[in-house]
């Protein structure tokens, strides 16, 4: 088992999508109120006397969509000023980033993910549930905006639907011909989208990987050298800049060497994705430490205490842990209030 240092942080729960794979259709969003959330400073508390102490140095910041947080450039600039901070990464749909691009490079951000799953307005719309022609082009324009100020490697992440976007999959490598991006197809993952998953099912990375090969050719990196800490499995097209990566977690499970938890919008500690059945809420107890009306005494150190005790438990607890008697596969709720 990796070391667990990779610390995932939502920072709100709210998107101005509503993605296929991540809100499905009918649903209404049951958003947090804004006091339920984690607040900046009770965020940058958790890292400094919870997570980094226990060794975490690398973090991605997640919504939602995190480009809703009013306050994300100072978040990533007081990330980015910890001395502790190794790597630190953003996952967004793109949606502002024409706009916030330079800040979030100017506060320290050095690696982002763009969320594009179509390179058809069209088809683009279907996926985000939103007017296809100007949600499109205001991604397309975020994706320039960033490679513009220096993000690189700059990455794409495509999450592939059978029937809606799979058509794309060749076009969308073949940007990595002239550009030095990657370009990550992601399997479809049934998580508070099971109708349409049941419906739609999935392809797997190895036969994505095949149609690439026969369109462009395809070959292993077997030392690429991007940055990054997922599970991405990395290609090259002969010739090309950049890079295609491939995210297998229905195919090919790779619970063995996940090196990350995740923080809730709302301060819940989940270790992994797939598993609701252990969790830690961080947020009450740390609000009421020093409450003294609470009748709680939550020194910070027992709270440490108990997320080393979990992050412990995690071999057992990942997906995979299934096999060893968990409750894996019951999800209450969304992709977009899990954090991605």
């Amino acid at each position: 088992m990796p070391v667990v240092d990779y610390l995932r942080i939502s920072l709100i729960d709210r998107c101005n999508y509503r993605c296929l794979y991540c809100m499905p259709s009918g649903m209404t969003p049951d958003y947090f109120a804004r006091p339920e959330l984690l607040s900046t400073t009770e965020l940058l508390d958790l890292l400094r006397y919870i997570f980094i102490p226990l060794g975490f140095t690398k973090f991605r910041l997640t919504g939602g969509e995190p480009l809703l947080r009013p306050d994300l450039v100072e978040i990533v600039a007081a990330i980015a000023n910890l001395p502790e901070t190794q790597d630190l990464s953003l996952t967004t749909n793109g949606f502002d980033l024409e706009r916030l691009a330079k800040p979030l490079y100017e506060a320290g951000l050095r690696r982002i993910n763009i969320s594009c799953d179509s390179l058809d307005p069209d088809t683009f719309g279907q996926m985000v549930g939103q007017p296809g022609q100007k949600r499109w082009q205001q991604t397309w324009a975020g994706i320039q905006a960033a490679h513009a100020v220096g993000f690189d490697p700059l990455k794409l992440n495509v999450v592939v639907i059978p029937g809606v976007n799979d058509q794309e999959v060749e076009a969308l490598a073949a940007l990595t011909l002239t550009r030095r991006w990657q370009v990550r197809f992601i399997e479809f993952m049934p998580i508070g989208n099971q109708y349409l998953f049941e419906q739609q099912a999935w392809i797997a990375s190895a036969e994505l990987r095949q149609r690439i090969k026969e369109a462009m050719g395809l070959e292993p990196l077997q030392n690429p050298l991007i940055p990054g800490n997922g599970p991405a499995d990395i290609f090259q097209i002969p010739g090309a800049l950049g890079t295609v990566g491939f995210i297998s977690q229905m195919s090919e499970c790779f619970c063995d060497r996940c090196n990350r938890v995740r923080l809730s919008a709302d301060g819940w500690l989940r270790p992994c994705l797939l598993n609701e059945t252990a969790q830690l809420d961080l947020k009450t107890p740390w609000r009421s430490r020093r409450d003294p009306l609470s009748g709680a005494h939550h020194d910070p150190e027992i709270l440490k205490q108990q997320v080393a005790a979990l992050l412990a438990e995690k071999p057992d607890i990942n997906f995979k842990g299934r096999d060893k008697g968990n409750e894996a596969g019951v999800y209450g709720r969304t992709m977009s209030q899990i954090g991605g």
